[in-house]
């Protein structure tokens, strides 16, 4: 069994949490090849040192991380994957992926995976899924294999329109969309 897994590049707080999660994952026994968008791999924030952050990354699934848009495409022609999950997903990224835009390692990674009919599972992080974003959240729930982790509002007080999905709720996310299953409720 092999699961790709991307660390998205703009919800940087999350990348912790993150990081848990594909733990999780490795420990289970699942393989991983991971996916980092280009600014993923390349900015340091307060968070934490992208190098740091990669180290544990490639420590964790003993591969070397796919960077380029290059390196992901050919995700689709090998149809070696049970599973797609973007976790955290930016609101850049889902709205990339709403609107068909394969600009970057993780949006190839997405379009070349949803050809071969198989779960793509969406873990939503992003400032703006209750304005911007909202539309592209309906797009891509409309869509064939796609499937959120549940979110909610992190921040009503002064983001109210943030969401973040709960990465505790990943992993059964994930079964249940091999089951062809979305897990409810979505937003909560």
């Amino acid at each position: 069994m092999c699961v790709y897994i991307y660390i998205s590049c703009g919800s940087f707080c999350t990348h912790q949490k993150s990081l848990e999660v594909l733990k999780k994952f490795t420990d289970s026994g699942i393989e991983i090849l991971p996916i980092l968008s280009e600014n993923a791999y390349t900015i340091s924030t307060r968070f934490g040192k992208s190098k740091d952050f990669i180290a544990i990354i490639e420590d964790l699934t003993k591969k070397k991380v796919i960077h380029t848009i290059k390196g992901s495409e050919p995700i689709g022609p090998n149809r070696n994957l049970e599973a797609l999950i973007i976790a955290p997903c930016t609101g850049n990224t889902l709205a990339k992926m709403a609107h068909g835009i394969t600009d970057t390692s993780v949006t190839m990674a997405a379009k070349a995976h949803l050809r071969n009919q198989k779960p793509l599972i969406i873990g939503l992080c992003t400032n703006d899924g209750l304005s911007a974003n909202s539309s592209n959240i309906g797009i891509m729930l409309a869509k064939k294999n796609v499937f959120f982790v549940p979110f909610y509002q992190d921040d009503v007080e002064l983001k109210p329109a943030s969401v973040v999905c709960d990465m505790d709720l990943v992993m059964k996310t994930y079964e249940l969309a091999l089951q062809r299953k979305q897990i409810q409720p979505i937003i909560f």
